[in-house]
């Protein structure tokens, strides 16, 4: 973690109070589209701005695993200290503060799933998830959701990284898509932000067959018919802390 104590690259400090959890994410598939902003506007609480670059919004579809979940200064919880994840996202910003607003999140964990939903009040879903490392350095990721009364959502891809690790400048599309310090979560009347921190992403092109994917869809978002674009990121050691409130 020694790391996360180097934060020139944060464009603001780091909270004043203790994290609340840690962990570890790996082989992370980063694919963006481009979409229209006003497309999004009814699914994201009218107290957030929709972040957009070069006059677009952009919607992500992400898989990747877990490891090392733990709260600050606790022992691992069995069930919820190593699992896969995805997650559909976009972004959004409110008091200076860009960061990620998610549409979902499948989580191969009940324990997690359930946690996550009352104490962050984010949409986590359960899912049944398969990540395996194939020949060549290719992730073979399969999700499909299994959480009842939830719309139908899966994931079948296969993916590897093609090239060097880049540095994500401040004014590149990179950037925008990765370098985001906090999150933003929804109860249905209140807003929060979750601040999270990480040193800068360790980003490579990447490449990715795509054999199903209705993710984005089960959250009412049509995806353009267009290849997504795609980075690769090895592994990231992040702190989270809790949520705070947005006032107003």
């Amino acid at each position: 973690m020694a790391s996360l104590s180097l934060n020139k690259h944060r464009p603001w400090p780091v909270p004043p109070v203790p994290h609340a959890m840690t962990q570890k994410w790996h082989d992370l598939l980063f694919m963006h589209w481009r979409v229209r902003a006003d497309g999004l506007r009814s699914l994201i609480p009218s107290g957030l701005e929709i972040d957009t670059c070069d006059g677009s919004a952009w919607v992500g579809v992400v898989p990747f695993r877990m490891t090392g979940i733990r709260m600050r200064r606790m022992p691992p919880v069995p069930g919820t200290s190593a699992f896969a994840e995805l997650n559909v996202r976009t972004y959004v910003t409110a008091g200076g503060k860009p960061g990620v607003w998610f549409f979902s999140l499948e989580a191969a964990s009940a324990l997690a799933v359930a946690a996550a939903r009352h104490w962050f009040h984010l949409p986590y879903f359960r899912a049944q998830i398969a990540v395996a490392e194939k020949p060549g350095g290719v992730i073979d990721y399969r999700c499909s959701r299994s959480h009842r009364g939830a719309p139908a959502a899966g994931l079948r891809v296969a993916y590897k990284p093609t090239g060097e690790i880049l540095s994500a400048q401040p004014d590149s599309i990179e950037y925008f898509l990765t370098e985001r310090y906090c999150l933003y979560a929804f109860d249905g009347q209140r807003i929060f932000r979750g601040e999270i921190d990480h040193a800068p992403w360790p980003l490579q092109p990447a490449e990715a067959e795509v054999r199903h994917n209705t993710m984005a869809a089960a959250s009412g978002i049509t995806l353009p018919n267009e290849k997504a674009l795609l980075y690769y990121a090895k592994f990231q050691d992040v702190r989270i802390w809790g949520l705070n409130q947005l006032e107003g």
